[in-house]
C-alpha cells in the first residue's frame, strides 16, 4: 500500500512541475532611474540529488522534476540499499524524451562517492534528504565551492493533543502518522504530547488501534505494516527501547520482533507505545526511525509549546483541539516548517515543504521547490 502510494506521488511530481514551468517568470521593478529593470530566473547548472532509502522513488521525483523543469541537468545518487527504483526512473525519463546526459544516476556504497560528488567542480547545487549528521558534512564540503545547498534532514515531530480533541479520531489517525512505513519517515509524529487529564484514555485508544494493525508480507495488499529495512535498523530501534526501559520508561505495547509470513528476515517490529519517559530523554528527543510513539503529558498551553519545541528538530507536526483560538496561539508558538491542525496531513505537492533548525535548509514542493533550482538575475536597461 505504501509502495503504491509512493509511485503515484512520483508521477504527480512530474505532472505538477511539468505544468509549473509557466510560472518561471521574473519581475519588472521600478527603480530610481528612467530605464527598465527586470529579473530573470535562470538554471543553476548541474544538480546533485542525493536520496535516502525510506522513500526512494518519490523523493527522487520530488527533486528531479523541479530541477529538470527549471532547465538543469541532474545527477541522482540513490542510497546504497535502494538503487533500482532510481535507475528505473531515469530510464522512464529517457523513454519520455529527456535528452541523453540530462538525467544521470550514480550508484555505489561508499561515503567517498557522495563526498566526491558534492565537491565536484561541475556540480553547482546539492539537494540532500537524509540524516542531520550527513547534512552537516555535505554543507561543510559544499562551502568550499560556495555551492547552492538544500537539505531535508531529520525530525522528531510533535503531535499535540488537547483534552477537547476527538480522541478516537486522533488515535486512529496516529496509526498512519506514527507507524506508516514502519515509522521510517522523517515526518513521523512520534513525539505525542497529550494533555494530562486524557493521557490514560488516549493511551488506551492508541494501544487498542495498534493491536489491530495487520503486519506481514509487504506484497500482500491486506497488510498495513511491513518490516524495517535491515537488521541494523532493527537493532537500532531495539536499542532505543532497551535503553528507555533501563531509564524507567514503560512499553505499553509492542517492542517485539514480529514473526509472520513474508517477514522471515526478522526485521519487523510491532507498533510500540512508550510512556514514562522524561521529555529530555533519548527516546523522546532523538529520531528513532521505527514504529515507536512516545507519550509525554502536559498541563497547559505554555508547557505544550515547550515540549513541542524541546528537540533539535523542526520538520513537521500536528495539533488537535476544537478551540480555534488555542489552535492559532499554539501553532504560532511551535517552531516547525509544517504543521497540521486537526489533521496529520501537512505535506502536499502544491505547498512548500522544509524544516526549521536542524531539520534542514531550503524548500521542496510547490513553486518554492521550483524556484530553489534557479538563480535570479537582475537586468537594468538604460533608455539613454
Amino acid at each position: 500500500m505504501d509502495c503504491h502510494a509512493e509511485v503515484r506521488a512520483a508521477a504527480r511530481y512530474f505532472r505538477f512541475y511539468g505544468s509549473a514551468v509557466n510560472h518561471l517568470t521574473g519581475q519588472t521593478i521600478p527603480v530610481n532611474a528612467s530605464g527598465l529593470d527586470f529579473t530573470l530566473r535562470e538554471p543553476i547548472g548541474v544538480c546533485a540529488l542525493i536520496m535516502p532509502w525510506n522513500g526512494p522513488i518519490a523523493i527522487a521525483a520530488k527533486k528531479a522534476a523541479p530541477a529538470l523543469a527549471a532547465g538543469n541537468s541532474v545527477v541522482l545518487k540513490p542510497a546504497p540499499p535502494t538503487p533500482l527504483t532510481t535507475l528505473r526512473l531515469a530510464r522512464i525519463c529517457e523513454e519520455a524524451g529527456v535528452p541523453a546526459g540530462v538525467i544521470n544516476v550514480l550508484t555505489g556504497s561508499t561515503r567517498e562517492l557522495g563526498q566526491q560528488l558534492v565537491a565536484h567542480v561541475d556540480v553547482a547545487k546539492i539537494s540532500f534528504t537524509g540524516s542531520t549528521t550527513t547534512g552537516v558534512d555535505i554543507l561543510t564540503r559544499a562551502a568550499a565551492g560556495i555551492k547552492r545547498v538544500s537539505l531535508e534532514l531529520g525530525g522528531k515531530s510533535p503531535n499535540v493533543v488537547f483534552a477537547d480533541a476527538p480522541l478516537a479520531d486522533v488515535a486512529k489517525s496516529a496509526m498512519g502518522a506514527v507507524f506508516a512505513n514502519s515509522g521510517q519517515d522523517c515526518c513521523s509524529r512520534s513525539r505525542m504530547i497529550v494533555e494530562r487529564p486524557v493521557v490514560e484514555q488516549f493511551v488506551e485508544l492508541l494501544a487498542k488501534n495498534a493491536s489491530k494493525v495487520r503486519q506481514g508480507d509487504p506484497m500482500d495488499p491486506t497488510m498495513t505494516l511491513g518490516s524495517l529495512i535491515s537488521s541494523d535498523q532493527r537493532d537500532r530501534v531495539l536499542g532505543f527501547l532497551d535503553r528507555s526501559r533501563a531509564g524507567g520508561a514503560e512499553l505499553v505495547c509492542g517492542g517485539n520482533v514480529v514473526s509472520a509470513a513474508g517477514l522471515e528476515a526478522g526485521n519487523a517490529i510491532a507498533p510500540t507505545i512508550v510512556t514514562g519517559a522524561t521529555p529530555d530523554s533519548e527516546i523522546a528527543t532523538e529520531e528513532i526511525f521505527g514504529p515507536v510513539a512516545t507519550i509525554l503529558p502536559f498541563d497547559d498551553e505554555e508547557e505544550a509549546i515547550a515540549l513541542a519545541n524541546g528537540t533539535q528538530y523542526g520538520l513537521s507536526g500536528s495539533l488537535w483541539t476544537r478551540d480555534i483560538g488555542r489552535a492559532l496561539r499554539v501553532a504560532r508558538g511551535i517552531r516547525t516548517g509544517l504543521l497540521s491542525i486537526n489533521s496529520d496531513s501537512s505535506s502536499y505537492i502544491q505547498a512548500p515543504f522544509g524544516g526549521y533548525r536542524r531539520s534542514g535548509l531550503g524548500k521542496e514542493q510547490g513553486l518554492d521547490g521550483l524556484w530553489d533550482y534557479t538563480e535570479i538575475k537582475n537586468v537594468y536597461v538604460s533608455d539613454q
